[in-house]
């Protein structure tokens, strides 16, 4: 017997031996929701659910919001919400969380229809509700949906201030920063329609800063007409310092604290610290930093706030200092965390001290930390400049040894590394290798192998394959490429694929480098392929207008005269 018909079978029992408290229906009721397994109420004839009627007594607003939550079927959720709906001798009504509950558990199924019927029969589709399906509609993209959505309550109640916020902030999400904007200035600004809360303001001012907007930002935060709260300040600060403008940010700080009601916290400390390291004024960096020290418990530095410090010394090359605020770091009681050390690492690497780093990344590995892709990248990139580039394959295999997927930069500085020790061999095998370990080759790896080969001996099959590959993984060559292709055939003495690439190259209206035109005008040359040329040259000047005409007319003329 299955486990659904043993829990029907069960339900025909009386209910309190069974079962203490409403909890202990969940599972009980969610069985006996498979066993019936209704489907959606639009297509289906759903079954008679009297059977539930056994849990009336045991309704609350709770247990029906748990029931729908548990289910993974959603027409079981909706079912049972159907169900619970009707009158019953205990009198329960559905609270505003549980239409709540339903609505969010439709929507992630994306079953908006039947959810926007469910809430408009029980007249329930309010201002709150709409701003879900905004949401809902934003997360997959449907822009055009959310806005008709607006469009939509705004014309027939005008109560829409939740669902405006919603609409702003799914455009923000979405990068569409102008129309939030162009929304913002009607429906706010010119038509009055709603009056902003603190979070219309916001979620148009940080959308204005996502976009580099940072004046008009600024002068929409001044013109508030509510209070700011500390994300309000937060976000403003941020798009400041992002911009390089960290003293007006400093300055948007300062009202921050003449605003007793919303003081700076460690988020608008750190950002500033950050904005501080990036223009490389470490000395300001530090004096902000001692400030927020000095603050006390609403402002304590964090792992991120050390972590800023430390990675602006890195990346200064200081790497002295970095490790000096890593003990401060720990004599406060903050651990230290990856991105910690990953910076360390980086230090070491810009600082010319590579021994250092890859000693590091030792002890790191030593220590049972669980490294990932940024980190092994620092050292294989730092042995390739150090000509070690087998090493670096070697931490490549461990990390695929250990499940972590390698950035496609890591190989091609890999192939860079093996191109100048001319070691192609292992250059192609890698390459072949690349996909089984969970990274596809880019243009650059291509682009990288390609032209270190064409400046080998005796590998021209080699190049052939590799662009074959290339051309299969829907990557096009551009001007460099074809121009190092159309040499390399040139002196293998195969003109006539040279002439193949060279007639491509004109279609695309891209123009050969004028060191391979010189050697291609020279081969055809010395074949007595001089019309030929000519007429190529006839071709590129009607198809490619952007060259210097005068210079590649002086290979053919100097040629001419040999």
């Amino acid at each position: 017997m299955t486990a659904a018909a043993t829990a029907v079978r069960r339900l025909h029992q009386p209910l309190s031996p069974l079962l203490s408290d409403s909890v202990a229906l969940i599972p009980t009721i969610t069985s006996l929701l498979q066993s019936l397994n209704p489907q959606n109420p639009q297509t289906h004839q759903n079954p008679d659910p009297s059977i539930l009627n056994q849990f009336s007594p045991y309704l609350n607003p709770n247990l029906v919001i748990e029931i729908i939550k548990n289910q993974t079927n959603p027409y079981h959720s909706l079912f049972f919400f159907n169900w619970a709906s009707n009158p019953n001798p205990n009198h329960y009504r559905h609270s505003h969380f549980c239409y709540v509950a339903i609505t969010d558990k439709l929507l992630s199924h994306k079953l908006f229809s039947l959810a926007a019927d469910l809430l408009k029969t029980h007249n329930k589709f309010s201002d709150f509700m709409v701003g879900k399906f905004i949401k809902a509609h934003g997360d997959l993209g449907h822009l055009k949906w959310a806005a008709k959505l607006f469009k939509q309550l705004k014309t027939e109640t005008g109560d829409c201030l939740f669902s405006f916020n919603t609409l702003l902030g799914v455009l923000v999400k979405a990068n569409k920063v102008s129309f939030a904007w162009g929304y913002f200035g009607q429906i706010v600004i010119k038509s009055c329609l709603v009056t902003p809360d603190v979070s219309t303001y916001t979620t148009i001012i940080k959308g204005l800063c996502n976009v580099g907007m940072i004046e008009d930002a600024e002068k929409v935060f001044d013109e508030m007409t509510c209070g700011k709260n500390s994300i309000t300040y937060n976000i403003i600060i941020d798009g400041f310092c992002k911009k390089g403008l960290v003293e007006r940010a400093r300055r948007i700080m300062d009202r921050m604290v003449a605003d007793e009601g919303c003081l700076p916290d460690t988020v608008s400390y750190t950002t500033l610290i950050d904005g501080y390291c990036k223009k490389g004024e470490f000395k300001n960096a530090i004096v902000c930093f001692d400030e927020m020290v000095s603050k006390g418990d609403n402002c304590e530095p964090n792992v991120f706030t050390y972590n800023v410090l430390i990675n602006g010394f890195c990346l200064n090359g200081d790497v002295d200092e970095a490790r000096r605020m890593m003990t401060r770091m720990r004599f406060a009681g903050v651990k230290e965390n990856l991105a910690t050390h990953t910076s360390l690492l980086k230090g070491y690497c810009i600082a010319g001290r590579s021994n250092e780093a890859i000693t590091h990344f030792k002890e790191m590995v030593n220590l049972g930390m669980n490294l990932d892709k940024k980190s092994y990248a620092v050292i294989v990139n730092e042995y390739c400049k150090l000509g070690r580039p087998d090493e670096a394959v070697v931490l490549l295999r461990e990390m695929k040894a250990r499940g972590i997927r390698p950035i496609v930069a890591s190989f091609n500085a890999v192939f860079r590394s093996y191109v100048k020790l001319q070691e192609f061999d292992k250059i192609i095998i890698l390459l072949k290798q690349m996909p089984q370990w969970g990274c596809s080759p880019n243009f650059i790896s291509y682009s990288e192998v390609i032209i270190g080969l064409v400046g080998a001996k005796e590998r021209i099959q080699d190049i052939d394959m590799i662009v074959n590959d290339m051309i299969r993984d829907g990557l096009g060559l551009d001007t460099t490429l074809y121009s190092f292709l159309i040499r390399a055939y040139c002196v293998n003495g195969d003109v006539r694929r040279a002439v193949c690439l060279f007639k491509e190259m004109i279609d695309q209206s891209l123009t050969i480098r004028k060191d391979c035109f010189e050697v291609f005008v020279k081969e055809m040359h010395s074949r007595g392929l001089v019309h030929e040329v000519q007429d190529l040259f006839d071709q590129m000047k009607n198809n490619c207008p952007s060259f210097d005409l005068e210079e590649y007319q002086s290979v053919l003329d100097d040629s001419n005269l040999v």
